[in-house]
């Protein structure tokens, strides 16, 4: 700001802006939403800042002194500069944007949500990259120190100050090979389900889970033949083996379809994965993040939920 604004305060540059708009206390006043009296106060701090009486009687109106009429563009730039620096614009032409985004996502998540979002950003935003993380980065702190723009999926111990919203959930359906003798099956058992062989998917290499725990309540006990650290080395080995494998409802049209697996519901009462959006609060009024996340509440929506078999 020039020398102007190093005289005043920016609350008392946006009353002096109306003040030499309106050239009434009252009318400036209304326009603030403050009280007459508490803009007429306002007007004697101004006046004793700039040694200049700035608005004087004349007749029933209030007119503005040659320093006010001098000052009035001046002062109008100032405070449109001021707005400009506080009030981001959002994202009017998304096809202008360029820069790369750094995205964790869980990859149960991303087989459902990718491809939806990843054309979202090439039809909208050509200049755009999104670069997909490993979730060895989960569980770390990579939003605080910016190695990540957003991280997608089962939040879990966040920092105390990230933002986190909830972005949905999905249910887990069984998938076998097309020639399993499972796959043909009208209806599968809790006990045909525990007698099959199973893939488990951990990182940690965890062979017990919540279905072990259901089949357990029930007096069963399934087999757990290999555990391995991904959700597609899973899916691979389903398709050459007699394994059972989970896939997330979401995406069972895809592994229905361009892996020749065949999904059934899980005989047992599972609870919902519940998944969500989380980045750190500096992102918060980013326009151009706040367009991502926008980007990707929408693929989402747009992929529904499929329940298919």
């Amino acid at each position: 700001m020039d020398g102007l604004g190093r005289q005043m305060d920016l609350n008392l540059l946006v009353a002096l802006d109306a003040l030499l708009e309106e050239e009434s206390v009252t009318a400036a006043a209304a326009r603030l939403h403050v009280s007459a009296p508490a803009m007429s106060r306002t007007l004697g701090r101004i006046r004793t800042a700039l040694a200049d009486p700035v608005l004087v009687r004349a007749g029933r109106q209030l007119v503005p002194t040659p320093r006010a009429v001098e000052l009035r563009p001046r002062v109008r730039a100032l405070v449109r500069q001021a707005q400009d620096l506080l009030v981001p614009e959002p994202v009017t032409d998304p096809a202008r944007l360029s820069r790369d985004f750094t995205v964790q996502a869980d990859e149960i998540v991303l087989a459902g949500l990718v491809s939806r979002l990843v054309g979202a950003v090439a039809r909208q935003a050509p200049g755009v990259t999104l670069r997909f993380m490993p979730e060895t980065m989960e569980g770390t702190p990579a939003l605080r120190e910016g190695r990540l723009d957003l991280e997608i999926g089962v939040i879990g111990h966040p920092d105390p100050e990230t933002r986190i919203e909830p972005l949905g959930h999905t249910r887990f359906l069984a998938a076998v090979r097309a020639g399993h003798p499972l796959a043909a099956r009208t209806t599968v058992t809790a006990r045909a389900f525990a007698a099959a062989g199973h893939i488990g998917v951990s990182r940690q290499g965890r062979v017990r889970g919540p279905i072990d725990d259901r089949l357990a309540e029930r007096g069963l006990r399934r087999r757990v033949v290999a555990v391995v650290p991904s959700w597609s080395a899973a899916l691979h080995l389903c398709r050459e083996t007699d394994l059972v494998c989970l896939v997330p409802a979401d995406s069972a049209a895809y592994h229905r379809e361009v892996l020749d697996l065949h999904t059934f519901e899980i005989p047992l009462e599972l609870p919902p994965l519940s998944f969500g959006l989380a980045w750190h609060p500096r992102n918060d009024a980013d326009p151009e993040h706040m367009w991502l996340r926008d980007l990707v509440r929408d693929s989402r929506r747009a992929g529904g939920t499929d329940h298919g078999r």
